[in-house]
């Protein structure tokens, strides 16, 4: 039985659209589960061998234009693979995402040299943002850096919640390089590219995971920098101006968290449909029994809700709707599908009973990773903020 609408308007679903959407659950059902069935268990990292299958299907090229290699796709075509490989394994979802977000800020010549680079996935970032006093509140960091003679720059301080700083193969570190202006907090922050060996983390920066209860198959870290070195020409955007750069893809990213909130939910969804036909008590297969039968009506009709409002969002990003209409849609799926995710997967465990409570089945592993998804991108109450405040006024 098929849980994902087969008939669809035109309007979203076109035939290629349909095309993509058919050749990435094949994918995932092939390449990606059982990966993440056996891997995510034990906390294990995504093989080379799936980042390079990837690649070469042009994964990390979605969003990039044709003339720099990448597939030069919209976000509509961006969340239908999300959605897909998220159903799969949310790590491997994200990890699309290190190499066509955050790139609005480079310069002509950075274009030219990394674009091509990033839809191969041979240049994936890592974020280096937040800090332990600066989670939400982005504009509060205190890590420094300072010019050097040649040019370049020094960078100290501390950073945390950098997901891949090990797996990348450049970090994007945010650094005050002006004093803290009380009346304009975001001034003074400059983004830094930092190239570096896969496997590594730059000289001059040290670092440990964080022992996090989800999002497993790559490290999170928290990051130590002590006068590490930024070779001239890596400043991205303009100097003093990088809270622009980090603020500047939130709507794609806030897309691109609904869509892996959405395909964490179907998975639960999908599970427990399957477990419920197969698991007997009682004399008959719990999917007999009402209870279990509404649940799963619930679980789909909030899922379907959460897409349809994904598709309008990614429908009007393309179609090139205003700035405030799409950073308030975008703020608005985030917060519905991440607190969809949270509840359908919980009810999965539910269905799963205790079995739903070990690592036998991937009921577990998509309800810790819904969790995250209503705190990274912004958390749901800043969401509500945003929203708020759109409506109402600051």
């Amino acid at each position: 039985m098929s849980t994902h609408s087969e008939t669809r308007p035109v309007t979203f679903l076109t035939e290629d659209r349909l095309a993509i959407q058919t050749m990435v659950r094949e994918f995932v059902a092939k390449d990606v589960l059982p990966v993440a069935n056996e891997l995510d268990p034990v906390q294990g990292e995504i093989p080379m061998e799936l980042r390079d299958k990837m690649a070469e299907l042009g994964f990390f090229g979605i969003l990039i234009p044709e003339e720099f290699g990448g597939l030069g796709l919209g976000v509509s075509e961006y969340a239908i693979v999300v959605e897909e490989l998220a159903r799969g394994w949310m790590s491997v979802a994200s990890l699309i995402a290190r190499g066509q977000q955050f790139a609005h800020g480079f310069s002509a010549g950075q274009r030219e040299q990394y674009l091509p680079r990033m839809a191969r996935g041979e240049f994936l970032s890592a974020f280096a943002l937040s800090e332990a006093e600066a989670g939400s509140d982005v504009a509060n960091i205190s890590c420094r850096a300072e010019r050097e003679a040649d040019g370049g720059w020094r960078i100290t301080g501390q950073k945390m919640w950098c997901t891949f700083a090990d797996g990348s193969d450049y970090l994007q570190v945010f650094a005050r390089t002006e004093p803290v202006d009380p009346a304009h907090r975001s001034h003074g922050i400059t983004c830094f590219l930092m190239p570096k060996e896969r496997g590594t983390l730059p000289a001059g920066v040290t670092g440990n995971p964080v022992r996090k209860i989800g999002y497993h198959g790559w490290k999170t870290w928290e990051l130590a920098f002590d006068e590490a070195r930024v070779e001239p020409g890596m400043v991205v955007g303009e100097e003093g101006r990088g809270f622009r750069v980090a603020m500047g893809d939130l709507v794609i990213a806030r897309i691109h968290t609904a869509a892996r909130a959405i395909g964490l939910a179907r998975g639960a969804l999908e599970d427990s449909i399957s477990y419920a036909a197969t698991r007997v008590q009682f004399g008959r297969p719990i999917a007999d029994k009402q209870a279990i039968r509404f649940k799963i009506a619930d679980m789909a009709t909030r899922i379907e809700a959460s897409r349809a409002l994904l598709h309008r969002v990614c429908a009007d990003h393309d179609a090139g709707a205003p700035r405030d209409q799409l950073n308030l849609q975008a703020s608005m799926v985030k917060l519905h599908a991440t607190e969809m995710a949270e509840h359908v997967t919980s009810e999965g465990i539910q269905i799963h009973g205790g079995a739903g409570y070990t690592t036998d089945f991937a009921a577990e592993r998509y309800w810790r990773d819904a969790r995250l998804t209503k705190i990274f991108e912004g958390t749901s109450e800043i969401q509500m903020k945003i929203i708020s405040d759109t409506l109402l006024g600051r």
